[in-house]
């Protein structure tokens, strides 16, 4: 699309609403679209609810990986919600319109929590670094106070990051078209449609997006080259197993997030590829928040136990009225 100038666009129509396209469904197949993207949406939510709240009930799990797991569970929460609840509405109404400051806010929460979910992983691989690695030190650094000023450092890093981007965008001029070929406001979407040159906006993007990406990708790296190291070290095979046991759910979770998004923003022209960016936003919104939770679920022994107890508790009550003696 042509790009104006400031002056050319001062007698323009301001776009006041953006249309969402959503995906190219058949008509008839948009209710089964719409029953198997809730219920993967329903799932994350009670996935992930389950893991916040077996750290919160069982204290042999209030520990700093679990608090930081929890934390990016509530964080994962916030995520999804920021984008499935309009896909699904686009499923069932074939298209949706969202008006200027509701996309762009909701762009601005789906690249803030983007962002802390990336700076979160990075803090997981620091814990397990510590703890693997260090674990005499471990409890002196990982101090309560500690944990949350972690947690509260990620959440101020993300926005700082992508606050400015979101915000330049928005000052942008939006007199053309307003069809969006995607099923959320992203940022490169965005910039497409300005009629205003957005280049040092998206290459501002890009760079903080690089920051945010490779930036904690080369945290978790330091972290995991260490812990092997240290792994192969160990004396015997069943502390490896164990050691090794631990760290590859946090290992398939890092390779499900950093492979899409990597291929959806590393890319200094935001504007190319909107298509195949959809799919790959798909992974990356649907897909990967429902997979965390059963990865971090079923390959932990520590959960598993905790949920063994939880029903158990839930359970004997019951079993204990049935069989009261009546009087």
């Amino acid at each position: 699309m042509e790009r104006l100038t400031a002056e050319e666009t001062r007698n323009g129509t301001w776009v006041q609403e953006f249309v969402l396209e959503g995906f190219p469904v058949a008509e008839h197949l948009r209710i089964l679209f719409f029953l198997m993207h809730l219920l993967a949406y329903l799932a994350s939510l009670m996935g992930n609810t389950l893991i916040i709240s077996i750290t919160c009930l069982d204290h042999r799990l209030q520990t700093p990986m679990y608090f930081f797991l929890s934390t990016f569970s509530f964080v994962e929460c916030c995520f999804i919600t920021t984008v499935i609840p309009q896909l699904l509405a686009i499923f069932l109404s074939g298209r949706q319109t969202i008006s200027f400051v509701a996309c762009f806010t909701q762009a601005f929460f789906f690249l803030f929590l983007g962002a802390t979910v990336f700076y979160l992983l990075a803090v997981l691989s620091l814990d397990r670094y510590l703890a693997i690695c260090k674990p005499l030190h471990y409890p002196t650094i990982m101090s309560p106070r500690m944990c949350f000023l972690l947690v509260t450092v990620c959440l101020a890093l993300g926005f700082l990051f992508m606050a400015g981007p979101v915000v330049m965008l928005s000052q942008s001029s939006y007199c053309g078209p307003n069809v969006i070929p995607h099923f959320f406001c992203d940022f490169g979407p965005l910039a497409n449609l300005s009629c205003l040159d957005t280049r040092s906006v998206e290459m501002l993007f890009f760079n903080l997006a690089l920051i945010v990406l490779f930036g904690s990708l080369l945290v978790a790296i330091f972290a995991y080259s260490n812990i092997v190291v240290t792994i192969v070290g160990l004396p015997s095979a069943r502390e490896q197993q164990r050691a090794f046991s631990t760290c590859s759910s946090h290992l398939i979770v890092l390779s499900l997030m950093y492979g899409s998004c990597v291929f959806i923003y590393m890319k200094p022209k935001q504007t190319s590829r909107l298509d195949t960016n959809r799919e790959a936003a798909l992974v990356n919104t649907v897909v990967t928040p429902l997979l965390n939770p059963v990865i971090y679920t079923l390959r932990n022994k520590q959960v598993h136990q905790a949920l063994r107890d939880a029903l158990s508790r839930v359970k004997l009550p019951r079993f204990q009225r049935s069989n009261a003696p009546s009087l």
